[in-house]
């Protein structure tokens, strides 16, 4: 439902980091969007972006059968910007040389750049007043990840930055607005990244920066209420930061005509179902329809004698269905089903980009085929995560739930390893709960944000028991075990370095206060090889 936006594309050429290059143009407040670079070029021009950003890609451009792009992309006057591999494929079509470097840069790397150029105005140099820095040069930090480099420029292109093993880590044609860059800008590690993003969609494309969530609300609103109309719309509300994000938003536009199901599968976080009726039920602050279903025994009975997790995630998913249905079939037809699509799902099903499709997309897991209604509509289907939370923040939706950490859909169906009871349902919400507690005490005493604070952190149940000493008395009870990672994208991650005191108290709580529990772990893995969750 985005219209009027001035736009700057990405063309994805099956590189890893073409989401995380959309994001970080929306957050100079430029609306981005990410396609093949099997776009055609009629199409591109229809769309009349403002500027194009060509991403990496795992292959050599100079290979037979490379992704590429055509040279009337460059001859359009459009703004164009080349990373990686973009900026190979770039100096390749127009007439420059691209080889097997002898030398293969990966990491954090020193780049010299020039910042006379428009693309590399205000970076910072991070060794001041250096003999062998200019006043106008500047020595900064950038990641580097390329096997081929750029041996010749092509016509018409200045070098603006260089490595020591790499002579053109950058090179722009100004008189046709065309900039190639070696390395990646979108990631954190480069220190003035997002200013030379920054530098090309707002200065050199002329964006004016109007891409803002109090913008997307008001406008969204409007187009929702004008395309229902009188109709109803049903939704299945899971308590999670989308699908409350939706529902708080359909609030404003069609009030009562929305009625929200939530299932309370038995399998949330400590209180979790009760805060989820706080905000969307008759006492809460949105006009709709509130239904909850508690079908906790339910899914316990199904789940019963269930230990492989992929079993667990098939038996979860379909339950909530068939709840679902009966459920919908009570309510009658319904002319709108709301569906909380956000934009990496669009990508990540190969509907967005180039890249390797990650999971195919199903409205809620298939509901579309058990429920009587006309059409889906996806109101959130154009926004990252950072932006939906932006928008429950604008909608007044509580921080506790806008800034939820991400929730596997099954819930702790598989964050407890084995059978599932409501014996250890309990056990790990309750060490949970403690654990979430002490760490953002322990943060709360830092300022709130310290280096060490992990970005995502659970108890989980491991499905070991051991002896152990209570008192007088041995014991044989379960173990717990403690999960937190750092992460930028959650595509990596690292284990958070929590201080030994704040382990140390969450571990002397959840002894001492979860009945059940003798043992308490902590997971030093990392992803890879681990995955975050405990599956």
């Amino acid at each position: 439902m985005i219209t009027d936006e001035e736009k700057v594309i990405v063309i994805d050429f099956g590189g890893q980091y073409n989401q995380l290059v959309a994001r970080r143009v929306r957050e100079c407040n430029v609306y981005c969007e990410i396609y093949s670079y099997k776009t055609p070029i009629e199409k591109i021009r229809e769309m009349a972006p403002k500027g194009i950003i060509l991403t990496g890609g795992p292959n050599s451009c100079y290979e037979e059968g490379a992704p590429t792009a055509p040279a009337e992309l460059f001859d359009m006057g459009i703004p164009v910007l080349g990373l990686c591999y973009g900026a190979q494929l770039m100096q390749h079509v127009l007439g420059g040389r691209v080889e097997r470097a002898t030398v293969r840069e990966y990491g954090k790397t020193e780049v010299l750049v020039n910042t006379k150029s428009p693309l590399f105005n205000g970076v910072s140099d991070v060794r001041p007043g250096t003999d062998h820095v200019s006043s106008d040069e500047a020595l900064t930090v950038c990641w580097m990840s390329h096997f081929d480099y750029i041996s010749k420029t092509a016509p018409g292109f200045e070098i603006i930055a260089h490595t020591k093993d790499c002579p053109v880590a950058a090179a722009q044609d100004t008189s046709r607005n065309l900039y190639a860059i070696q390395f990646h800008p979108e990631v954190l590690h480069t220190v003035d990244g997002k200013k030379m993003l920054f530098n090309f969609v707002r200065n050199i494309c002329g964006c004016a920066g109007n891409w803002r969530m109090d913008s997307f609300v008001k406008q969204t609103i409007r187009q929702v209420r004008e395309h229902v109309g009188t109709g109803r719309v049903l939704l299945a509300l899971s308590g999670g930061v989308d699908s409350s994000v939706l529902a708080a938003l359909l609030s404003r536009a069609v009030g009562r005509q929305l009625t929200c199901v939530f299932v309370d599968h038995g399998l949330l976080r400590k209180n979790e179902g009760d805060e989820v009726e706080e905000v969307f039920g008759k006492d809460g602050a949105f006009d709709l329809n509130f239904i909850r279903i508690n079908a906790a025994k339910r899914f316990y009975e199904k789940l019963a004698g269930i230990s492989e997790p992929e079993h667990k995630r098939k038996i979860i998913g379909e339950e909530f269905i068939r709840i679902f249905e009966e459920e919908s079939k009570k309510i009658g037809s319904v002319d709108f089903l709301a569906q909380g699509t956000i934009y990496p799902d669009v990508v990540e099903s190969g509907l967005g980009g180039e890249s390797a499709v990650i999971k195919s997309h199903h409205n809620v897991g298939g509901l579309p085929d058990y429920v009587d209604f006309k059409e889906i509509i996806e109101p959130l289907r154009n926004l990252f995560k950072d932006e939906v939370r932006k928008v429950g923040l604008e909608l007044g939706i509580p921080e506790k739930i806008v800034f939820r950490q991400p929730f596997p859909g099954p819930g702790l169906g598989i964050r407890i390893i084995g059978e599932v009871t409501a014996e250890k349902v309990h056990i790990v919400q309750e060490a949970d709960a403690i654990f979430r507690e002490e760490i953002k005490a322990a943060a709360d005493v830092e300022g709130g944000n310290p280096s060490w604070m992990p970005d995502q952190y659970f108890a989980a149940l491991t499905n070991m028991q051991s002896v152990g000493v209570m008192g007088d008395e041995r014991t044989y009870d379960h173990a717990v075990v403690l999960r937190a990672v750092r992460t930028v994208d959650f595509m990596t991650a690292e284990a958070a370095p929590i201080p030994w005191d704040v382990l140390q108290k969450v571990m002397s709580r959840i002894v001492g206060e979860v009945r059940g529990v003798n043992r308490v772990l902590f997971d030093l893995s990392s992803k890879p090889a681990s995955t975050i969750e405990m599956e």
